[in-house]
């Protein structure tokens, strides 16, 4: 046998693995789970008590349940078997009357007395009586053991007396004695007091056959008095049911009014032999339901509470522990804030000892934290000769006058070294609202302040290059119309007056709130009689005046990015033109400002004024020469319609005098007269228009109006020479903006070169014709524009002549003055357009030479489907002009 000691031994080793993992479990969770399972594990406990609790009442009240249900059924079985073991016995008492009766061995006296002595000791039994086979009485003997001469009769309406219809039980019953030959018992019915009663009917017979029955009568409700034990009815309730379920007879007496219910406990069985009854046994439960428990309830109120208290724990332990959590991720925060910064960081007692470094001051001064933590002053990355300094700076700042810039300092870190820093010193306030120290910040400005340093000597370097400037610098701030900064030409020009930059700008200073304006464009400055012009010096040209946006409103970012625009103004006052650059630009205080660059150009400017009266001068001259070179062919021209006019006039005369001229006759050789002398008037005025001298006159022009005056102006020189002459004009081309008297020159130059290459040259007729085009254009470069292009079959142009050729004074001609091809190019480019040579080949041998010039236009965007042009074809007007000598 074991011993006690050793049966705890060997538990205690078995428990030891189970403990230890558990304990290796249980360290493994973090303390957050540590408190939710030591604050799940009571109400889980508390669950399962009250679990168990409610289990236990259940079982308990199911056992007791089925403990009366068991007894209800072995108390009604018995009832059962006690009311048959009555029936049976009244049997044996009847059957020896009944076989008395059959053989004829009793008379009615006999069977009276017999019958009483058995009702006397059978109270359950009601009557006792004889019928024939005729359904006649013969005896009926009471239970109170006397004859009722009144039961049993066919002519009353006893209903317990076999009639003969088929609806009544004791019929039935009567018939199936008959039938059978045996004992029958009837089915449950009312007797004449109301009563439930039911039949035993046992069969008479002879020699004759059924001689009858005799009918023993039971009332349901004495059976049940007398049948039934006294323990049992006083244990339960027993009950009789007819087929209809409904309570006959019961140990147990309703009180009046009110039905026997069926209790919830019970058991029924049949009450044989008596057919159709039914025995039901009921029994009650002796304690109170669980629902009507106390004891129930206050374990219940118990559990509840204590469940709602540790609810509320672990929702105070969440609460706590989500606290701590933040705490302890504001503090993890905090730390890996200060540990990353910067910035170095010192903390100070009112002692002035320190209590606290970060990283980044270590860093800084190259000791370590426990170097630096309760050191007190003299510090150790004070500078040895800066002591005294220190420790004044020290004293200011435990006074309270630290600057609130912060101090300058010098720090030495741990191997000697010395960097230049910027300290800010503020009071360390705890929770309470109590100082309880200082708090330190250290910046290593050695860089800044090298940068500072090397900024300041580069804003001077930049101030001494902008004075030393001959152009005007400044700088306008555009909210507050203030002049930020003028250079030395501004103010030796304007003085410090923001008018002046608002004059250069072309607007009042208190409307250059982000005034911009377009190139090219021209202001009037009023008050003052001062104008400005672009930079062609015409006036005319863009003479309008444009108002200037504000741009106060938009962000300054997109205004600094845009380029500056130039522009070229005239200041009366100083009798000077300036060269006008623009930008807008952030300040060095965030506010928008614009600057300007004006640069005096006056001398420039009177330059290309006397550079333009040349220009002009030079186109007269040429086309002066021009016409002197083409005077014999226009006077030639001029020969053939006064000839005509002589002609005419004399042939006239002649018929006049010999009276042999019709009036009609008269009339067509005056109005063939006045057609040559209107030929004859139209050479003449386009001869002076073209050699008339003008000043420049930019205005809508045609192109093909352009090139029909130029050929009739060079038909004259072309038939001369006999040189044919093709021309072909696009159909719709947009209108030009030019002067037409120089267009016409251009053109006119290039085609009386074409015909003096080709006549110098002798080429045969096959060869003799030039081509003139004029079609629509678009490049990338130059945009929308028309090509003009004078092309002919002469002998070309050697590439120096083609490099040199736009040379001033520059001509391949023995008596030329060079100023043609020079001309043409200036009056092209002064229209914005370029002019071009070119030799054309047919493999190496030069066949011709095409010269072509663009005018720039404005093209509509189309709205109609696109033309032929378009699409890469050409639609316009070609035309051949007959230039053959007239001989």
């Amino acid at each position: 046998m074991l011993s006690r000691l050793d049966v705890q031994g060997f538990a205690r080793r078995a428990l030891n693995p189970v403990k230890r993992l558990v304990s290796a479990w249980w360290r493994r969770q973090s303390p957050s789970r540590q408190d939710r399972f030591a604050t799940l594990g009571p109400l889980l406990s508390v669950v399962l008590f009250l679990a168990a609790i409610v289990s236990a009442f259940w079982y308990l009240r199911n056992e007791e349940i089925e403990r009366e249900a068991e007894a209800v059924k072995r108390d009604t079985e018995m009832a059962q078997q006690q009311i048959r073991s009555r029936l049976i016995e009244n049997e044996d008492l009847l059957i020896p009357l009944q076989r008395d009766l059959a053989n004829r061995s009793i008379d009615n006296l006999e069977f009276t007395q017999r019958a009483m002595a058995i009702a006397r000791n059978r109270p359950e039994i009601t009557h006792i009586t004889w019928l024939n086979a005729r359904r006649e009485k013969r005896v009926s003997v009471a239970a109170i053991g006397e004859q009722a001469e009144s039961l049993m009769t066919l002519e009353g309406s006893d209903p317990s007396m076999p009639n003969g219809h088929a609806n009544s039980e004791p019929e039935r019953a009567f018939q199936g004695a008959r039938d059978r030959r045996t004992r029958t018992y009837s089915a449950s019915f009312a007797d004449a007091n109301n009563s439930t009663v039911f039949q035993l009917q046992l069969p008479l017979s002879d020699r004759a056959g059924f001689a009858g029955v005799l009918i023993a009568e039971y009332a349901v409700e004495g059976l049940l008095r007398y049948s039934v034990p006294n323990e049992v009815t006083s244990r339960h309730a027993v009950a009789v049911l007819d087929p209809r379920e409904q309570v006959v007879a019961s140990t147990v007496t309703p009180m009046p009014g009110k039905r026997i219910t069926r209790a919830p406990i019970y058991h029924e069985v049949p009450m044989a032999p008596a057919p159709g009854l039914v025995l039901r046994g009921q029994g009650y439960r002796t304690s109170i339901g669980l629902i009507s428990n106390t004891l129930f309830w206050m374990v219940m109120a118990l559990s509840v509470l204590t469940v709602w208290m540790l609810l509320g724990t672990w929702k105070h332990m969440r609460r706590r522990a989500q606290v701590q959590n933040a705490l302890a991720a504001e503090t993890n925060f905090r730390r890996a804030m200060e540990n990353s910064m910067l910035t170095g960081m010192r903390a100070m007692d009112l002692e002035t000892r320190i209590s606290y470094v970060n990283p980044a001051f270590c860093a800084m001064t190259g000791f370590a934290e426990s170097e630096l933590i309760g050191r007190k002053p003299p510090f150790p990355y004070w500078p040895p000769d800066r002591y005294e300094e220190n420790l004044r700076l020290l004293q200011q700042e435990m006074q309270g006058r630290s600057p609130a810039g912060g101090s300058e300092v010098k720090v030495m870190r741990k191997d000697g070294s010395i960097f230049d820093a910027r300290m800010y010193v503020s009071p360390l306030i705890d929770p309470k609202g109590k100082q309880n120290g200082w708090m330190t910040s250290m910046t290593n400005i050695t860089e800044a302040k090298r940068v500072r340093d090397q900024l300041s000597a580069s804003h001077e370097r930049f101030t001494t290059v902008l004075e030393g400037l001959d152009a005007a610098v400044s700088v306008l701030s555009v909210q507050q119309g203030e002049l930020l900064f003028a250079n030395r030409s501004y103010r030796l020009w304007f003085g410090a007056d923001p008018k002046g930059h608002a004059m250069l700008a072309g607007s009042q200073p208190t409307s250059l709130a982000g005034a911009t304006s377009t190139q090219d464009a021209s202001y009037e400055i009023g008050g003052s009689g001062a104008g400005a012009r672009d930079g062609h010096g015409d006036p005319g040209e863009h003479g309008d005046e444009e108002d200037v946006d504000g741009y106060g409103g938009l962000p300054a970012q997109h205004l600094t990015e845009v380029g500056g625009d130039s522009r070229e103004v005239f200041i009366a006052q100083l009798d000077m033109w300036f060269d006008v650059r623009a930008r807008y630009l952030q300040w060095t205080d965030g506010r928008l400002a614009q600057m300007l660059i004006a640069t005096d150009i006056t001398a420039r400017r009177h330059a290309e004024a006397q550079q333009q009266q040349q220009t002009e001068k030079a186109q007269v001259t040429s086309r002066l020469i021009t016409m002197g070179e083409m005077a014999s062919s226009v006077a030639h021209e001029l020969n053939q319609p006064l000839t005509a006019i002589t002609n005419y006039c004399n042939g006239m005369v002649s018929r006049v005098r010999g009276d042999n001229i019709q009036k009609d006759d008269l009339i067509v050789a005056l109005e063939k007269t006045a057609k040559q002398a209107q030929r004859a008037g139209q050479i003449i005025h386009r001869i002076r228009a073209f050699v008339k001298k003008s000043e420049p006159q930019r205005q809508p022009a045609f192109a093909a109006s352009i090139v029909e005056d130029s050929v009739e102006l060079a038909g004259i020189e072309l038939r001369r020479r006999n040189v044919q002459i093709h021309t072909y004009v696009a159909q719709r081309l947009p209108v030009m903006r030019v002067d037409p008297i120089l267009i016409e020159q251009v053109l006119l130059n290039l085609l009386k070169n074409a015909a003096e290459a080709i006549d110098n040259a002798a080429l045969p007729p096959s060869r003799r014709h030039i081509e003139l085009r004029v079609v629509p254009k678009h490049t990338a470069e130059l945009g929308a524009n028309i090509e003009f292009s004078v092309t002919d079959m002469g002998p070309g142009l050697p590439v120096e002549v083609i490099e040199r050729m736009y040379e001033a004074f520059f001509s391949t001609k023995a008596d030329g003055l060079g100023i043609g091809l020079g001309l043409c190019r200036s009056i092209i480019e002064s229209h914005q357009g370029r002019i071009r040579a070119e030799n054309l080949y047919n493999g190496p041998s030069i066949v011709g030479c095409r010269f072509a010039f663009t005018i720039p236009v404005d093209i509509p965007r189309p709205e109609s489907p696109p033309t032929p042009l378009d699409k890469g074809g050409e639609v316009g007007t070609s035309t051949t002009h007959n230039t053959a000598a007239t001989p």
